[in-house]
């Protein structure tokens, strides 16, 4: 990767459920922290929900000043149809802006059966998800760096 120059990170949080994105948000920084040293600014963005993250991640994106996004937050099924609609809506939103901006994003958009598994997502471990969407992210900047050089 460039060591020259720093990446300029979005992080976009939909904070519904605190207790969780609060993990997923550290493991994120703790993957920012300990593996890349060459540096990194990165910026926090809180949107109210999952649906509301791609469309903070398109005018992320259209601004030009970041070199990836990362897309944190939970969404536990409840009674109805609606966990669903917002999981499939999500993902494809963030995914159509990654596509037409050419920017990589990281979902760690947690979809979910209960709170337990997204608590075990969002622990301090390795396979916490924020940090795993991370690493996403960084991995095609690297790609998009090479295939620029």
């Amino acid at each position: 990767m460039n060591n020259a120059k720093k990446l300029n990170i979005g992080i976009i949080v939909a904070p519904y459920y605190q207790h969780i994105t609060n993990g997923l948000l550290n493991g994120a920084k703790n993957f920012f922290k300990n593996e890349m040293p060459y540096g990194y600014i990165f910026e926090q963005f809180d949107v109210t929900g999952a649906l509301e993250a791609p469309l903070a991640a398109q005018m992320l994106a259209a601004t030009e000043q970041y070199d990836v996004l990362v897309a944190l937050g939970a969404v536990i099924r409840g009674e109805t149809a609606h966990f669903d609609h917002v999981c499939t809506q999500s993902a494809h939103g963030l995914m159509e802006v990654s596509l037409k901006y050419n920017i990589p994003i990281g979902n760690g958009i947690l979809t979910v059966e209960n709170e337990d598994q997204a608590i075990a997502r969002s622990a301090d471990s390795e396979k916490n998800k924020g940090r795993e969407a991370a690493m996403a992210a960084i991995s095609l900047q690297k790609l998009k760096f090479q295939l620029q050089e």
